[in-house]
């Protein structure tokens, strides 16, 4: 534009010039105001898996802290504290999202997200904070602090995390140019409004991740703690819970916190009254006293007495016992159970054994009807579950020729949920740290935890968010090209987010849960 002295139309002109150029310069395209709202749906679905999470771990800690007060009573009034103060935060935080949209029927239409006024003016007036931004920022600093106090400094990582994402009232932020501002100016003012509303979904994030992390260490840390302590109680240990008239009972009474070292040094036992003698009636291994009795008639049999353990310094330790047994008849219906589960499993081969007491393995036969249900070898069976949620196993035997008949009804349940790795490690609460070539280079694979079948889901397909860069889709199981460059740009510290991850079992005739997202710190 010339220089000298211009009218004052002129100047209106250029002025209406310099805000057109302004405009154009802020108008961000309508792919990215679109990307923006496909991560802050992904980041919801992360938010909700987590809520659930959380309100299962808290549930867990109120069984524990009703049925073993002494241990789980304290845990679980922190637990509730801490849940109590996530809660009310996170719902403040919906509450905003809430009226920042309430002005949009259809909450999905991202493209007409992309002015923030609605934000600018709720937060912020001739550059000062309103009473909502200041209110904001409170509500933020309430949550920081009563978190750091409730949690102290047994969980330094939560403790760490709640330090540098949610900041004080007089908390103050340099941008790239190095200029100082808070932390409203620097997060919120200016911004489309979808930015906006996915920054408080990432906020909520880390508040339900932080919980998590807290809740899970509190549970564990409990147990371990638990099992380090001397409850001296006895356990009667036997393969089966009833044996038939004249056999041998072959069971251990052991004590409920066993080892090879922990040895009575005194045994006075007796079963209905008799007496049971060393090396006749049982016998002392590996700290366990073996019984190897015979069973008498039909009925309940009681063994009782004490097992004494000498102390060094103090009293001896006298631990009483008294257990009982059944002996029942020989049944005449078969009993059929699952070799490594109360259930079976949907789409996939369960190992099924079936017997029947007293008849040989030729004079029985097995079915499932409307299901695939094939013998293997003598008694083990293989069964794949079709639709429905029960089946029934027929089987028929025949002995001294008797038929006899029995169906077994399972529970068919679909596979569990898996859990997603890297690098083979799973994220236990938080997120996996690693260095970035480690994730450059490692697959993103999955894994069903606690689940005793030996079945891996392969992964697919997943979707790599880093802070700040468009997420990316990755085919397969591995970073692709377009990944890599994109993780090249993370920065010490940030958190990598794998989502929508995708997977299949091999040869199962089922489709496989969504996973969680997993979260990486990058070390370096």
């Amino acid at each position: 534009m010339a220089s000298g002295k211009l009218s004052p139309r002129q100047k209106m002109i250029n002025l209406m010039y310099l805000v057109f150029i302004a405009m154009l310069a802020l108008q961000m395209s309508k792919e990215v105001l679109v990307g923006f709202g496909i991560v802050n749906e992904t980041v919801n679905k992360t938010n909700e898996t987590f809520i659930q999470k959380n309100k299962e771990a808290l549930n867990s800690l109120a069984i524990k802290a009703s049925e073993s007060p002494e241990q789980f009573k304290s845990v679980y009034a922190n637990a509730s504290q801490i849940s109590q103060v996530s809660n009310k935060y996170y719902q403040y935080l919906d509450s905003l999202k809430t009226y920042f949209l309430s002005s949009y029927e259809d909450k999905n239409d991202y493209e007409s997200m992309d002015k923030g006024s609605v934000v600018d003016e709720t937060f912020k007036v001739s550059g000062k904070l309103t009473n909502d931004g200041r209110k904001f920022m409170s509500k933020m600093e309430s949550y920081r602090n009563s978190m750091l106090n409730l949690i102290g400094n047994d969980y330094p990582n939560v403790k760490k995390n709640i330090e540098e994402t949610f900041l004080t009232s007089d908390a103050k932020i340099k941008d790239n140019d190095g200029k100082t501002m808070d932390y409203i100016q620097y997060h919120y003012i200016g911004y489309p409004l979808i930015s906006t509303i996915t920054k408080l979904s990432t906020l909520q994030n880390n508040i339900k991740i932080s919980e998590n992390e807290i809740l899970s260490q509190m549970f564990s840390g409990q147990l371990v703690e638990i099992a380090s302590m001397n409850n001296y109680s006895t356990l009667l240990e036997s393969e089966r819970s009833a044996v038939y008239p004249g056999n041998k009972f072959d069971g251990n009474i052991v004590l409920g916190r066993t080892d090879s070292t922990t040895v009575p040094t005194f045994v006075d036992l007796k079963l209905d009254g008799r007496q049971l003698e060393k090396g006749k009636d049982f016998d002392i291994v590996g700290g366990k006293v073996k019984l190897n009795v015979t069973a008498g008639n039909p009925g309940e049999h009681k063994i009782e007495g004490k097992l004494v353990f000498a102390q060094e310094d103090t009293e001896d330790i006298e631990v009483p016992v008294e257990q009982t047994f059944q002996v029942i008849p020989k049944p005449n219906q078969a009993i059929v159970s699952a070799d490594k589960m109360n259930v079976v499993y949907r789409g996939i081969d369960n190992p099924i054994t079936v017997s029947m007491p007293g008849v040989p393995e030729n004079n029985i036969s097995a079915s499932a009807p409307g299901h695939t249900f094939r013998k293997k070898s003598g008694s083990t069976y293989i069964l794949k579950p079709g639709a429905g949620k029960d089946l029934g196993i027929k089987v028929n035997g025949t002995i001294e020729g008797e038929t006899f008949s029995s169906t077994t009804k399972f529970r068919i349940k679909s596979l569990p949920r898996p859990t997603p790795t890297i690098r083979g490690q799973v994220a236990q609460g938080g997120a996996i740290k690693l260095p970035r070539k480690a994730v450059e280079i490692s697959p993103v694979g999955a894994i069903f935890e606690d689940f005793d079948f030996d079945i891996s889901p392969v992964v697919k397909r997943f979707t790599m968010s880093v802070p700040g860069q468009a997420s990316v889709v990755v085919n397969g199981d591995r970073l692709n090209a377009q990944a890599k460059k994109t993780l090249a740009l993370a920065k010490t510290g940030d958190i990598i987010q794998f989502f929508d991850i995708r997977a299949d079992v091999p040869g199962a005739q089922v489709n496989v849960k969504s996973m969680p997202a997993l979260l990486v710190q990058i070390t370096n």
